[in-house]
């Protein structure tokens, strides 16, 4: 199955009602970090990028791509290490505080000057512990249905879906596990999704693009997925160090965030702002792109 990143664009547009001038200026970039890796980025627009969005594990940077077209800014959308086009690390070391080491390198080259960075899922609390260890890169903070508080319990959905198999006899049979396990989507968009982020094998076969999770190692502020209980709570304290303005947003369908650990939130952040974003699940900028790109335009310009 041939495969173009850019060539569903329009149908991004078509389907959340946004109107199509023409295709939009974007192209693939990639960093090389110390250690020779690359990270991989979509960087939109012709500007310096106004705007960073970081992805949730298991993801990669097209799951922002009715957002940007939203938005219509200059943007960068980061490919994780381990996630996207981006290289693998040899330790399979993702949690927040290596990617955060990782994204501020790619920041700093493609992004210095935005004026906000976003983060959903594990891409949130890399961008947290960014906030709270590389202010100079985060004016301003946008998490998306995470916090510190989030474990094996609050996720189990998402781990259930990511620890499943690793490759598929076809791409029907991919796309059919990724549409029970996303019932408040689209078939089409996940059809889109799955295209970005799997990819088919000489055989036939088709596995997804990110490393495995049963290869990540727990890092110093979490497990991983496939290795036992998830714990982020030493992050709490990078919420606590964070100086500069923050939107939470909760997807109202979903249970990663619970009402517990936006009390936590706001004790560590009491200026920062917390909106529920209904009918979204953990995958805002899946569910409800426009209403994402909304809230975070205005966040923006406030």
């Amino acid at each position: 199955m041939s495969y173009d990143e850019f060539s569903m664009l329009r149908e991004n547009a078509d389907e959340a009602g946004l109107s199509w001038p023409g295709a939009p200026a974007v192209r693939r970039e990639a960093v090389t970090l110390p250690d020779g890796r690359q990270l991989s980025a979509l960087v939109w627009g012709s500007g310096p990028p106004e705007i960073a969005l970081i992805h949730g594990g298991a993801q990669n940077a097209h799951t922002y791509d009715t957002v940007a077209l939203a938005l219509d800014r200059p943007l960068v959308c980061v490919d994780l290490p381990g996630h996207g086009h981006s290289d693998w690390r040899d330790d399979h070391d993702y949690s927040p505080v290596a990617n955060a080491t990782d994204v501020a390198v790619a920041l700093a080259a493609l992004a210095p000057v935005a004026r906000l960075v976003v983060g959903m899922s594990l891409g949130g609390l890399t961008a947290i512990v960014l906030a709270s260890r590389h202010p100079h890169l985060v004016p301003r903070l946008g998490v998306i249905d995470v916090t510190p508080g989030t474990d094996h319990k609050k996720a189990e959905p998402i781990v259930a879906f990511v620890s499943g198999p690793e490759s598929f006899a076809s791409f029907d049979e991919i796309l059919e596990r990724t549409v029970q396990f996303n019932p408040t989507r689209s078939v089409s968009s996940l059809r889109r999704g799955v295209l970005h982020n799997a990819r088919e094998l000489p055989d036939g076969s088709w596995s997804w693009r990110y490393d495995s999770m049963r290869n990540w190692r727990a890092g110093a502020d979490g497990d991983a997925p496939g290795r036992g209980e998830i714990s982020f709570a030493d992050l709490w304290d990078d919420v606590s160090n964070i100086t500069v303005p923050i939107l939470l947003l909760r997807g109202g369908l979903s249970g990663v965030v619970d009402d517990d650990d936006i009390a936590e939130f706001r004790k560590r952040q009491p200026s920062a702002e917390v909106v529920t974003v209904e009918g979204a699940g953990h995958s805002i900028q899946g569910d409800k792109p426009l209403e994402l790109a909304s809230r975070l335009e205005g966040f923006l310009t406030s």
